[in-house]
């Protein structure tokens, strides 16, 4: 008798909680630092900093978490009324949407012969035929309830995570301007190991990764932090 072989497939499938983690904490570690880096050019002191910074920190992971809700209830209000009208339509048309089966079944390279009995498989099986369609046609997957929840609450601890980076060097440092430059290394430093646990949990290469977080953080902080100076010399 040949030995059996345990085949473990490892995939990774935590993918929405790794997006919800990249958009906070990437716009946490950018903004408040511009913000910060900003008020660090003025005869702000690192109090004022980091009282600025704190605010913007809680603003912005309200502002971040709200959205995160907002747009996974949309994703789950646009399947649950396709669902409904997909559920219609199996009963009102149900040889239309067997039809939409088989093609869809064709398309994968199988014949007549073989997908026919398929889709007569489903049509006994209303509430797999339903999955089927919401999956292949519609190319939707059905939602998590709670997604909702969860994304705006990982959106909004990401961004405060992120965020205390950049103030930490204001609340230990009573100079603004060697505060400053720490808090550029600190946040740079973050970047980067961000950049690479990211690529370990998405499969890209890790360094790489880190660079290409490093750079569009860098760009983007930049960019922020000098749109902030122009305000305050106009």
């Amino acid at each position: 008798m040949p030995p059996t072989i345990t085949h473990v497939e490892k995939h990774f499938t935590a993918n929405e909680l790794v997006r919800d983690v990249i958009i906070g904490m990437s716009d946490g570690l950018t903004v408040p630092f511009a913000l910060a880096a900003g008020l660090s050019g003025s005869t702000a002191s690192s109090s004022i900093v980091v009282t600025a910074g704190l605010a913007e920190v809680g603003a912005g992971a309200i502002a971040m978490g709200l959205g995160g809700y907002l747009a996974a209830k949309s994703d789950t209000d646009h399947y649950n009324r396709e669902e409904r009208r997909e559920k219609e339509e199996i009963v009102s048309v149900p040889d239309t949407e067997a039809a939409e089966v088989a093609e869809i079944l064709g398309n994968f390279g199988l014949q007549p012969a073989e997908y026919w009995p398929v889709v007569e498989a489903l049509r006994g099986r209303p509430d797999d035929w339903l999955e089927f369609m919401m999956r292949f046609e519609l190319g939707l997957e059905k939602p998590d309830p709670n997604r909702a929840i969860k994304s705006a609450f990982t959106i909004a601890v990401s961004y405060i995570l992120g965020g205390l980076v950049p103030l930490i060097p204001y609340m230990v440092l009573s100079h603004v301007r060697v505060a400053l430059y720490v808090s550029i290394g600190v946040t740079l430093a973050t970047l980067f190991a961000f950049g690479f646990v990211k690529g370990h949990y998405t499969g890209t290469r890790q360094f790489p990764s880190a660079v290409q977080t490093v750079v569009v953080g860098a760009v983007a902080s930049a960019a922020a932090f000098g749109i902030a100076r122009a305000i305050q010399e106009s």
